[in-house]
């Protein structure tokens, strides 16, 4: 059989040379390619075709959420794992709702990251173990919300072009992807998420993706 092939997506330089050396160091394993931003990441893997494309959640050239699900619609043999410095489960439930096979932290990646790529080749899922409690705690809540929280009450809070801003947030897309989309000015986002925050009692773009997702607000979590 022949070896795992890995391509590398992460802005860091330093990063990227590491992740290679210990691809590289192993027997059935080796880096084809290292880009540095997620439209890279994009051309770069839908032109060579690896086996695992190990994605960086945060770096320039576009929305991570998005180029996942453009990856896994177009190139669906390759399998996504993300290493992030974000040890979130809001977070990792996004990348996976994206498309996702795998979500690795970098504080452990020396440890996680080859049994990661093994699994993602073999057709499973990998999360890091150190979020797994974390895991858990956001289904109990999605649960709770589910009980209490709906979207037609949540409509009664806030504004459709609120709710569209809290959508395309939620999902990964920075403030100025936000306004592009809905033609608005990058203030006029920031107006409308600052709203949201304050109506919502939310802090973080963390709680914004856990508080969509809880109560299926987020495109992915309605029927086709």
């Amino acid at each position: 059989m022949g070896k795992i092939r890995v391509l590398i997506a992460d802005d860091h330089a330093i990063l990227r040379s590491g992740l290679r050396l210990l691809i590289n160091s192993q027997n059935d394993m080796e880096s084809v390619a290292e880009v540095s931003n997620a439209r890279d990441a994009v051309e770069k893997t839908l032109a060579l075709e690896p086996d695992v494309l190990i994605l960086d959640f945060s770096m320039p050239g576009g929305s991570t959420c998005t180029a996942i699900e453009t990856i896994r619609q177009k190139c669906p043999k390759t399998r996504i794992l993300v290493l992030t410095m974000y040890d979130d489960a809001a977070y990792m439930i996004a990348v996976m709702a994206a498309g996702a096979s795998g979500y690795v932290l970098k504080r452990s990646a020396d440890t996680e990251l080859l049994n990661a790529i093994h699994s993602l080749f073999s057709g499973e899922t990998f999360v890091d173990p150190s979020i797994a409690s974390d895991i858990i705690q956001s289904t109990v809540l999605k649960r709770a919300a589910q009980r209490s929280a709906h979207p037609g009450k949540v409509a009664t809070i806030i504004s459709q072009r609120e709710r569209e801003v809290l959508e395309l947030l939620a999902l990964g897309h920075t403030n100025q992807e936000v306004a592009d989309r809905l033609f608005l000015s990058v203030k006029t986002v920031e107006t409308h998420r600052a709203r949201l925050m304050r109506k919502l009692g939310l802090h973080t773009r963390a709680d914004l993706i856990r508080f969509a997702r809880e109560t299926g607000m987020l495109a992915t979590d309605r029927p086709a």
